[in-house]
C-alpha cells in the first residue's frame, strides 16, 4: 500500500517515513502543499498523511484542491493545531480523520488501517483469498491455518494481490505498489518476487496473463 506524507518538518517527515516503511508501506514524502497537489494529480495513493502548516499552499488548501478535483483518497491530518475549530474545519474540508501532534505512532497506524479498510469497503483487518488469510494489523499471512514466513517485499506484493483478487495487475502497477520515489528497482524484481511467492503459496495460485500481468486466484 502506498502512502503520501505531506510534512515540512524534516525530523517528523523522516522519522514518520522510516516508521511507515518498517510497517511495510511504500512511502513518498513531499514538503509543501503545491507539490502535494501536483503529485496527487498524477499518482494514486491508498492514504494521505497531511500536515496543515505547510509552505506554498497550506493543508486546508491542499484538501480543498484535491476534493474539488474529485480525488477521494482518504486523508488523515497530522497537525499541531489542537483547537476544536481547527478539527471541525479540517473534517468539514474533506479530511477523514484528525490527529494532534505530538502523536503515538501506534495510534496513527491504527487510524490509517481504519481509513484504508473503509475505503476498501472492509469491516476488519482480515482478508481471505481461498486458503490464504491476511491480517493487515499484525502483518501475518496464514495458509491452511499455518503461518507463512515472508520477506517484507513478498508480504507487500502478496498484500497487493490479495486486496484485489482476480484483478490482473501490470508490472508497472506492481512496482508502484512496492517502490517509492528513488527506490532502486531492478528490471526483473517483480518476476523474482513472484517466483519466490509461488514457492510459498503454490505455483498455481499467482497466475500470469501473457502481455498483461499477474493476478491471484480465489481457487
Amino acid at each position: 500500500m502506498r502512502v503520501l506524507v505531506v510534512e515540512d518538518d524534516l525530523m517528523i517527515g523522516e522519522s514518520l517515513s522510516e516508521a511507515l516503511q518498517d510497517e511495510a508501506y511504500t512511502v513518498d514524502w513531499v514538503k509543501d502543499g503545491r507539490q502535494a497537489i501536483l503529485t496527487l494529480r498524477v499518482q494514486p495513493y491508498d492514504i494521505i498523511l497531511l500536515d496543515l502548516g505547510l509552505p506554498e499552499v497550506d493543508g486546508m488548501g491542499v484538501l480543498t484542491a484535491i476534493r474539488d478535483a474529485k480525488i477521494e483518497t482518504p486523508v488523515l491530518i497530522l497537525t499541531a493545531r489542537d483547537q476544536l475549530k481547527d478539527r471541525i474545519a479540517g473534517l468539514d474540508s474533506g479530511a477523514d480523520d484528525y490527529v494532534v501532534k505530538p502523536f503515538e505512532l501506534g495510534e496513527v497506524f491504527a487510524r490509517m488501517r481504519v481509513l484504508i479498510r473503509r475505503a476498501q469497503g472492509k469491516a476488519d483487518n482480515q482478508v481471505t483469498v481461498g486458503n490464504l488469510s491476511l491480517d493487515t494489523a499484525h502483518k501475518r499471512v496464514m495458509m491452511d491455518g499455518s503461518p507463512i514466513d515472508l520477506t517484507a517485499k513478498e508480504y507487500m506484493l502478496l498484500t497487493t494481490f490479495m486486496l484485489s483478487p482476480e484483478k490482473v495487475m501490470s508490472k508497472n502497477e506492481l512496482e508502484d505498489s512496492l517502490y517509492g520515489w528513488g527506490g532502486e528497482v531492478e528490471s526483473n524484481a517483480i518476476e523474482f518476487l513472484i517466483h519466490s511467492l509461488r514457492k510459498k503459496v503454490g505455483q498455481d495460485r499467482i497466475k500470469n496473463v501473457r502481455g498483461l500481468g499477474w493476478y491471484i486466484s480465489n481457487a
